[in-house]
């Protein structure tokens, strides 16, 4: 009988909400995951930022110093929706305590928030589209309207981040950023230095590719 009714009716309001909450823990996962992973990118590239503020290639320090701002917002962007997945299950959960008072699931206001903030998340973005048409069809949400903002990181960037590289900087450098020597006490460019330039340049493009690699 109940593989009858679950043929004609489909899955259960339990089962449903089981399904959500696997989705969410999956999702949580991969959110974690990724934080990992921008540690791991970040730490090399603050290394790197350090040796080259020592060297006093200032221009190139402040260079990396930006990719580390960038990962710096991208893990407080995840940490934020990170949290909103557990809200969400949270939120499940009480609709599941509710659903034996009232017999079935309510909607829910804080969910549709919590759904809307999420889809705007490229990473998550797929799986909570679905998730939100699967919760509007059961009666949890309204239909949502799409007003999904594109984040333009650059332009933040612009605006707002020359003051945060300069506190990165100084907090890398132990305060000693802009203590490079005078441009007429450097000596002249040799080969060696040219290759070493090289070099930097090749460090610091394999470093911002990685980080471009996991921001995307």
């Amino acid at each position: 009988m109940q593989s009858l009714n679950r043929f004609l009716y489909g899955p259960t309001p339990e089962e449903k909400v089981k399904a959500w909450q696997n989705k969410l823990r999956h999702e949580t996962r991969m959110l974690d995951r990724e934080m990992r992973q921008l540690d791991l990118a970040t730490t090399k590239v603050r290394a790197s930022v350090r040796q080259l503020a020592q060297k006093g290639d200032v221009k190139s320090a402040r260079i990396l110093a930006r990719e580390v701002v960038r990962s710096d917002k991208q893990k407080d962007r995840l940490s934020v929706s990170k949290a909103r997945l557990g809200s969400i299950g949270t939120q499940l959960n009480q609709q599941l305590a509710m659903m034996k008072i009232t017999g079935s699931l309510q909607k829910s206001t804080e969910i549709m928030k919590l759904s809307n903030a999420l889809i705007k998340l490229p990473q998550i973005s797929q799986t909570m589209r679905e998730m939100s048409m699967e919760m509007t069809k059961a009666g949890i949400m309204e239909e949502m309207i799409d007003d999904t903002l594109d984040m333009d990181d650059d332009e933040e960037l612009e605006e707002e981040a020359d003051a945060e590289v300069d506190k990165v900087l100084f907090a890398l450098t132990n305060g000693k950023l802009g203590e490079a020597p005078a441009v007429s006490n450097v000596a002249p460019a040799t080969q060696d230095t040219t290759l070493e330039d090289e070099e930097t340049e090749k460090t610091m493009e394999r470093y911002r590719q990685t980080l471009n690699g996991i921001l995307s």
